[in-house]
This record gives structure tokens, C-alpha cells and sequence, in this order.
């Protein structure tokens, strides 16, 4: 497996966290990961030799998003698969309306996609798209709270909804897996296309 990502210290914190999980014994028996700095319009990859891409809530922040497209089909043995999330048409236009902060600044989220576009790209790019859901509802509102208050300032209930979020990643409690799958129809944060390269 190898995590890309453009940002030097994300690549080093995902480095740190690929080791933890193999010290801990927590990784499959035989499995490989690494960390790259790179870009997703110019992918470390060959052509044609990766069996499955992730592309998660990156592509809202790319200008030319079609290379980007193109980039993940290119790598892509025939017969693999992609899953691309993005933020949502609904939850980020409120995220918009809120505030300026939270999209209008040097490497912020360009574009709101709806799914039709994430589908229409990914076909243009030569791949099929297939199944799509909505992902990530208890997001949303924390978003929302962070735009009205200001994205840079953190009060007391922002703070407390955070620990919610790490509580919910790390111990994923049946509560608010429950609420989620009751909530992600309806204000799910992400959008999440699937797609599939074609054999021929």
C-alpha cells in the first residue's frame, strides 16, 4: 500500500502511524505501506499497476480536476477499482454560506461536486461508475458549528463536539454507528463514488 499525499508533515504523521500499526502487530501477515510526498496529477505509480485508489476529499481542492481523473485511471490495473469521496452538494453549501474562511483560502476546496459531475469525470476519465452512498453524518453539523462560530476559534462546544468525533473514530461505539446509518441519506458529510477500469 502506499498513502500519498502533497503536505511533508502529513506524509511524516502517516509514516509514524503505518510503523505503529505493523510494531503493533495490527497490520495483515505479508502487507506493505509506505508514505510519498506527491501529487495527484502526477502520480509516483506506473501505468497500469495498482488493483484499488482511494481519493478521498481531495479533489475539491485541484483546478484541473480532469488530469486528476485521468491520473487515477492511468494507474489502474484493468478490472481495478476506485473510491472517490467528496464533500457533499448540500452539507457544504451550508459549510459555504456560513463562511469564506472555510473555503476561500490558498489550498481550500474549490468546487462543490454533485454526483452527477463526480460520475460524468470519472466516465470521461475511461472508467465505469458504479455504486455511490453518503458517509460521515455527525461531520456535518460539526462543520456547520465551526463556520458559524468562526473556523479558526474553537469554544467550549466546539471542542466537546470534537472529542465526540475522536470518541466515535476510535471506539466506534454502536450509538453513534446507529446514528449514522440513520443520518448519512440525509446530511452524510462525503459523497462516495465507486468505479471500476474497464478490461478492454
Amino acid at each position: 500500500m502506499v498513502a500519498l499525499d502533497w503536505g511533508t508533515d502529513e506524509v511524516t504523521t502517516t509514516q509514524h502511524w503505518l510503523g505503529a500499526i505493523g510494531a503493533a502487530g495490527e497490520a495483515p501477515v505479508g502487507a506493505s505501506a509506505t508514505a510519498v510526498r506527491g501529487d495527484l496529477l502526477h502520480l509516483p505509480v506506473p501505468t497500469a499497476s495498482v488493483d484499488r485508489v482511494i481519493a478521498s476529499e481531495v479533489l475539491e481542492h485541484i483546478p484541473d480536476d480532469a488530469t486528476a481523473f485521468a491520473e487515477i485511471a492511468r494507474v489502474l490495473r484493468p478490472g481495478g477499482r476506485v473510491a472517490v469521496t467528496v464533500p457533499r452538494f448540500g452539507p457544504e453549501a451550508v459549510c459555504w454560506a456560513l463562511s469564506d474562511s472555510y473555503h476561500a483560502n490558498e489550498g481550500g476546496h474549490i468546487r462543490i461536486y454533485r454526483q452527477t459531475e463526480v460520475r460524468a469525470k470519472l466516465a470521461a476519465a475511461g472508467l465505469v461508475p458504479g455504486a455511490s452512498h453518503h458517509a460521515h453524518a455527525l461531520h456535518a453539523p460539526y462543520w456547520w458549528l465551526k463556520c458559524a462560530v468562526g473556523v479558526d476559534r474553537s469554544p467550549a462546544v466546539v471542542r466537546a463536539y470534537h472529542r465526540l468525533l475522536v470518541w466515535d473514530l476510535t471506539e466506534r461505539p454502536w450509538v453513534t454507528r446507529a446514528a449514522e446509518r440513520v443520518l448519512d441519506p440525509v446530511i452524510g458529510k462525503s459523497l462516495v463514488v465507486y468505479a471500476t477500469k474497464p478490461w478492454s
